[in-house]
């Protein structure tokens, strides 16, 4: 079988990416004459070499694009690499319906070490790192390509909120955290405030929907648990240079930046 006969067999089963042990195990041929063959499909632009070993097929849908959606691949990528992962911030934001900031770029949260951003062709890959690995508030969901994980309304509010320096800042994410904000349960919020560990970002968290209105009962949960332990003022924005000043709000947050809703 060549590799562009396991290709369509892949395609077949709605599958986007192998690897090359997947190739050598499958293939029975010499590991020299398989890379030959991936080298000629690459030229065409009919895979790409996404990381070392790992490939993406790209079909004619997607061939004006150059690249797959995320959901497409990120499951058996993360299971190559043998690493936990989510789909995470402003892409976690489009598959729960808040799209309002259009990025081409795709977010991803992995467990620590760190990992190298991909940026190939057209691909765009971004990853952050955490060391509060849990695996709660990781939803899955369902793609052409089967399975893939993605953060919950909740964690992604909060991360946002929480690597909102390198994103950005604060006032481009808040109306994108308004669209989350209306998906917002309470089961989801309350197993997030059993283990995340941030209370900085749960200040800011309960501030930002407070300013937006949002659910009454949902802010109350976040400052009783602010309100079990000792919090003290934080800026809204982080700033190395700036330390809070005076606070006049429940949650203890300088508003050092002006952030108002753009929908």
């Amino acid at each position: 079988m060549t590799v562009t006969n396991y290709i369509k067999q892949l395609l077949s089963y709605e599958e986007y990416s192998f690897s090359l042990n997947e190739l050598i195990q499958n293939l029975h041929k010499t590991e020299i004459s398989i890379k030959s063959e991936l080298s000629r499909l690459i030229a065409k632009n009919e895979i790409v070499n996404l990381r070392k070993g790992f490939y993406l097929i790209i079909t004619p849908r997607y061939s004006s694009a150059k690249k797959l959606p995320i959901q497409l691949y990120c499951h058996k990528l993360f299971k190559y690499l043998n690493r936990n992962y989510y789909v995470a911030l402003f892409s976690a934001a489009k598959f729960h319906g808040a799209s309002h900031q259009q990025v081409q770029r795709d977010y991803i949260i992995i467990e620590k070490p760190k990992f190298k951003d991909i940026s190939k062709n057209a691909i765009d890959i971004r990853f952050f790192t955490t060391s509060n690995w849990t695996g709660k508030n990781v939803q899955s969901k369902q793609s052409d390509a089967g399975l893939y994980k993605v953060s919950s309304p909740a964690l992604t509010i909060v991360d946002l909120i929480n690597h909102q320096t390198k994103l950005g800042g604060i006032s481009r994410m808040f109306s994108v955290i308004e669209e989350l904000s209306e998906e917002l349960k309470e089961a989801d919020l309350i197993e997030l405030l059993n283990w995340y560990p941030q209370k900085s970002t749960l200040q800011r968290f309960g501030f930002l929907l407070e300013e937006l209105g949002s659910n009454e009962e949902l802010q109350e949960l976040i400052f009783e648990k602010l309100k079990s332990t000792c919090f003290f003022p934080v800026l809204l924005s982080p700033k190395s240079n700036e330390k809070p000043g005076a606070v006049n709000n429940r949650w203890k947050v300088d508003v050092n930046v002006k952030v108002e809703s753009d929908l």
